[in-house]
């Protein structure tokens, strides 16, 4: 069995570059952005982006991300040369990488500037031809509209604040990220980190000595933004409990990810929650800026329903 899942912190840049962050958009404007979805080989979300007028490209959602990433074969397209070189933390390992720095970045009507991208080879990222990373998406929400096949960015307001959303999450930030602190996991309470960028959901070993799954699922093995390999044992969960809703029966990956210990989430049960699992809802938000995480239960589930699906 092998998964693939670019998962959360796969773009962490070592905490000595400071400030090596996107600026804010040089002309923020006011327009609702919706973009459409395309589905990339691992089943993730890519969304086109232009890069000094030239493009589309298509570059990977990832909400556990902090940078902005470049396949290395767009890199040498656009010539973007005069490269600084940075410590990227990915799943299973850390590695020196070469970054660059991207004037004109544009998604949708929102350009930026982005002091230090890594660069990485395209084969690590699902053949995308980069990661759209935190540092893009602060102080915006991002609405994944599964039903409708749509990305929109933009302020909460624009997208409709909390209207139809039956379950509305708190989170706490970290390095960025937004971490749902008031789940449960088969009885055991879990932080959540929701990753657009994983395939699947990965957990940390703190969650697994108290695990009580119903199913063994296996050996497997995943791979890296650096090209590395991490195994681990997968276990099939019987519930996990987001507000007044819950996903069943899925398989989750257990390992000792380097992520987790960047975030500070090593000693404790933690979740990364992947796509496979998040494309189960209608819509998903993922707000910033109030640091909340909204979710929209499919039509024909009611508003206390549990739904889910069977580990493969």
């Amino acid at each position: 069995m092998s998964w693939h899942p670019i998962v959360a912190a796969a773009a962490l840049l070592a905490a000595s570059l400071t400030g090596a962050t996107a600026q804010g958009p040089a002309e923020p404007d006011s327009t609702t952005e919706v973009l459409e979805i395309e589905r990339e080989r691992f089943n993730r979300m890519t969304v086109p982006v232009t890069i000094q007028g030239r493009g589309p490209f298509d570059f990977l959602i990832d909400t556990g991300a902090q940078a902005t990433v470049l396949s290395r074969a767009l890199a040498d397209e656009l010539k973007l040369h005069g490269r600084d070189t940075a410590t990227l933390v990915g799943m299973a390992s850390s590695r020196q990488v070469t970054t660059t720095q991207i004037e004109n970045f544009t998604l949708g009507r929102r350009s930026f500037f982005i002091r230090q991208a890594p660069v990485v080879e395209g084969a690590n990222i699902g053949d995308a031809d980069g990661i759209l990373g935190l540092d893009s998406l602060q102080d915006q929400r991002v609405l994944l509209d599964f039903h409708k096949r749509e990305i929109a960015v933009a302020d909460a307001e624009q997208l409709g604040g909390n209207r139809g959303y039956e379950i509305v999450v708190k989170a706490r930030e970290r390095l960025g990220q937004l971490i749902i602190t008031k789940a449960r996991l088969d009885g055991v309470d879990v932080d959540v980190i929701v990753d657009t960028g994983a395939e699947a959901s990965v957990g940390n070993m703190a969650l697994l000595e108290r695990f009580r799954g119903n199913r063994d699922g296996g050996d497997a093995e995943m791979t890296d933004i650096n090209g590395i390999t991490l195994g681990g044992v997968v276990r099939v969960a019987r519930e996990l409990e987001l507000g007044r809703a819950s996903v069943r029966n899925f398989p989750i990956l257990f390992a000792d990810s380097r992520p987790f210990h960047t975030l500070g989430l090593a000693d404790k049960p933690a979740l990364i929650l992947g796509m496979s699992e998040l494309k189960l809802f209608r819509r998903v938000a993922i707000d910033f800026k109030s640091r909340r995480v909204l979710f929209d239960l499919p039509p024909d589930v009611a508003f206390e329903a549990r739904f889910g699906r069977m580990g493969t």
